[in-house]
């Protein structure tokens, strides 16, 4: 484990970032952003691109990605071997950029981008399009035939729901090798996450694909987890609300994950978007309140990797809002976060 000038290294370097990331109060500041190119500003003060709007949104993403990423490496690199956990973590944006390059290769579509993770990757990205270079050797080879071609068995929504799974079940292994103080309030938010996620999936493949709930039940991360005195799945709020109906929202009533469903006003229907921006907002809140709790933990380190992920996905979507000519009032407010 990390000696304690690892840790607090590490924990002074993170606070020194959070200090200048748009979370609390700094938030508020996005506000100001009208146009693309003032948002660019705004985050970038130095190193602003000057392109149309059009082609401004995804140079002005990939940036916003390469930032979240790079300043979490940063911090993480502050160990000389750093745990298992956080190299997961930081390898979630391989596991995203796979996904698109998987997406991208089935569809014939353009090369997407990549965000370099270093020492930390596992996947070789530059022999895009040749999926099967990409992974040979790597943890991702379950996606080759025993011809060592791409399977294509494996694709859409059963290959991200897989990705998913072993990504999750990797995770909380490595987060439950930690001991117990450096994992007290890791473990309650990763476990929060993932059964959230859970419910996230069951709601869109509801909603969007019109899945039935045997079929759905495969597609969750089914994690089993001590919880007073016992084992729980962190798939059963997700298995209980499989058969509720999604007209209805005082069917949801006493469901266990029943407020962070969009209120129940005049028509309703059950929204996955409303669901997944509210537990996003719950995540970050947790992560934030135990950020400081105890400086010389590793939780420490975990929350700030949530909360730089969480300020990611807020740029993003501002990003995404005002291409689409949306004020930055307005995408908080379908985000749920206060400026």
């Amino acid at each position: 484990m990390p000696g304690a000038g690892e840790r607090a290294y590490a924990y002074a370097k993170a606070c020194g970032i959070i200090g200048k990331s748009f979370v609390g109060k700094r938030a508020g500041n996005l506000s100001r952003a009208a146009r693309l190119s003032e948002l660019d500003r705004l985050v970038f003060p130095v190193s602003s691109r000057d392109l149309p709007e059009k082609e401004l949104l995804s140079d002005l993403e990939g940036r916003l990605i390469k930032r979240a990423a790079d300043s979490i490496i940063a911090v993480v690199d502050s160990f000389r071997k750093p745990p298992e956990l956080f190299s997961l973590l930081i390898r979630s944006y391989e596991y995203a950029d796979l996904k698109s390059a998987l997406t991208a290769a089935a569809g014939g579509t353009a090369k997407p981008a990549f965000t370099g993770i270093g020492r930390f990757g596992t996947v070789r990205f530059s022999a895009w399009p040749d999926i099967p270079a990409m992974i040979r050797g790597t943890e991702f080879e379950f996606l080759l035939n025993k011809n060592g071609e791409l399977d294509k068995e494996n694709s859409g929504i059963t290959l991200q729901t897989e990705l998913d799974r072993r990504y999750y079940r990797a995770l909380w292994k490595a987060l439950r090798r930690l001991s117990a103080r450096d994992r007290r309030a890791s473990e309650f938010i990763l476990s929060e996450e993932i059964a959230l996620k859970n419910a996230v999936w069951a709601l869109r493949l509801r909603t969007y694909y019109e899945m039935k709930a045997d079929a759905i039940r495969s597609h969750l991360i089914d994690i089993a987890v001590p919880m007073k005195g016992r084992q729980v799945s962190l798939a059963a709020d997700a298995f209980a609300c499989l058969e509720l109906p999604l007209d209805s929202r005082q069917a949801w009533k006493g469901w266990r994950r029943e407020s962070f469903l969009n209120p129940g006003l005049g028509e309703w229907r059950a929204d996955p978007r409303y669901f997944q921006n509210a537990a996003a907002q719950y995540l970050y809140r947790l992560a934030r309140r135990s950020f400081r709790a105890d400086p010389f933990s590793l939780d420490t380190v975990f929350c700030f990797i949530k909360i730089k992920q969480f300020e990611e996905d807020v740029l993003t979507s501002s990003a995404e809002g005002l291409g689409l000519g949306m004020t930055s009032r307005d995408v908080f407010a379908m985000l749920g976060v206060e400026s």
